[in-house]
């Protein structure tokens, strides 16, 4: 599987945009002594290595087949997806709950408050800067669909977890900006810590979105409807096929599918026209479907194939 270009240009543009954040994050926590700024340090930090590890799924991903893997690496790039949401969860959303819990318990005012203004200010510009690409391919890749239908019909979840990643930073930096503000203007220190407490459950949302997802792919995924009813319709027209036993799909990757048909020939075909007409529904699924890498097809009779099914 080629590494997608669009993918890859999205995981960039987060990873640059996160990798400068975190930095001035850092700073403003330690010069102001905010909790909600130190867990959004944490934030961009675990994004910046979420955005490492997709870039290096989408490698491992792009790995020829070979002796150990026939079928390709595709599959680990769902893999390092569903490690990301694992991330999100056990670094980003479990420090930020802990930095809340020990500010409510101990509240201190926040020092020098200008600093976590302009750095909140100039991290929302770029996020909203990395959003933007993410959100573009996702656009791009969802057509007419709805938010959520787009989602649990990709194929492709590096643009989608960007994209949610992106989202769920924004909502952190509000959070945290709402928080911090509040706790200085009305002198209330606690509510620094009730605003890490809520990036955390921001951050939990996403990973526990982004995990269900990814699980659903890594776990053998079928190919979209169409796919499947436009092969069934190539194998009903090939001449010498009087039955469809079955068929099958799975993605091992966004543009790979593994396609496996169990067909009823007609017996009085010779074996010479089975073969030719194998050959001729391999060649037209692929022609159709491009994303379709590997065609199986089996030749069994209708009532033996019931048989298998229900032995």
């Amino acid at each position: 599987m080629a590494v997608h270009a669009p993918s890859f240009r999205v995981i960039i543009a987060a990873l640059l945009g996160n990798l400068a954040i975190a930095a001035a994050k850092f700073v403003a926590a330690a010069v102001t002594g905010s909790a909600a700024m130190f867990s959004e340090a944490i934030h961009s930090t675990v994004d910046s290595g979420n955005q490492l590890l997709l870039l290096y799924g989408l490698k491992r991903a792009g790995r020829p087949p070979d002796a150990t893997h026939p079928f390709g690496y595709g599959l680990q790039l769902y893999f390092w997806v569903f490690v990301v949401a694992v991330t999100i969860f056990g670094l980003g959303a479990v420090v930020a709950l802990i930095q809340g819990i020990e500010k409510l318990s101990d509240p201190e005012p926040v020092r020098n408050v200008v600093v976590n203004y302009i750095v909140l200010g100039l991290s929302i510009v770029f996020e909203i800067g990395s959003w933007t690409v993410a959100y573009r391919e996702f656009r791009a890749q969802r057509g007419a669909l709805g938010w959520l239908a787009a989602v649990r019909r990709s194929k492709d979840p590096t643009v989608f977890a960007v994209l949610f990643e992106d989202t769920a930073a924004l909502i952190g930096l509000v959070l945290a900006l709402v928080g911090i503000a509040l706790a200085d203007l009305l002198g209330i220190p606690a509510l620094d810590g009730v605003a890490s407490l809520g990036i955390a459950l921001v951050l939990a949302a996403t990973a526990i979105f982004l995990g269900y997802e990814s699980q659903s792919l890594l776990t053998g995924e079928a190919a979209f409807p169409e796919v499947g009813q436009g092969i069934e319709r190539i194998a009903a027209a090939t001449p010498g096929v009087v039955g469809i036993n079955e068929v099958l799909t799975m993605h091992f990757g966004p543009q790979e599918i593994l396609a496996a048909l169990s067909l009823d020939f007609d017996d009085a075909v010779p074996a010479a026209a089975v073969e030719a007409a194998v050959t001729a529904i391999e060649r037209a699924i692929k022609t159709a479907h491009p994303d379709v890498a590997r065609v199986f097809i089996e030749a069994r009779s209708f009532d033996a194939h019931l048989r298998r099914q229900n032995p």
